[in-house]
């Protein structure tokens, strides 16, 4: 027999596997988004990975509250120089980009 200990601890557990399981496609729209935006400006994502840094309650547009994340993620222009680099979302959407000084592939001399 389960008793209401035994039924919130099973809600607790289901609760907080479908959080992991959001939080993963999150951070999947935000590497795909990552890549891209760091393509068209010619640089290159390094291990190919963003990494969750920061999560916090923030209002959206709608003035609803949705999970604010801060990935940060590693970029080269060169292929030889490490630069750091974070993409912020609210809720499933990319928010903006931060990306540190770093030299354009242009700049390079061959």
């Amino acid at each position: 027999m389960l008793d209401l200990f035994d039924v919130t601890a099973l809600f607790g557990f289901f609760a907080l596997l479908a959080y992991f399981w959001r939080a993963q496609g999150t951070r999947e729209i935000a590497l795909r988004a990552t890549r891209k935006h760091l393509e068209l400006q010619q640089l290159a994502l390094l291990d190919d990975h963003v990494a969750l840094r920061a999560i916090w309650f923030k209002r959206n547009s709608k003035g609803e509250f949705s999970l604010w994340r801060r990935y940060i993620f590693e970029f080269t222009a060169t292929g030889h120089e490490r630069y750091k680099g974070c993409v912020i979302t609210l809720g499933n959407k990319i928010e903006s980009y931060e990306l540190e000084p770093h030299r354009f592939p242009n700049d390079i001399i061959h």
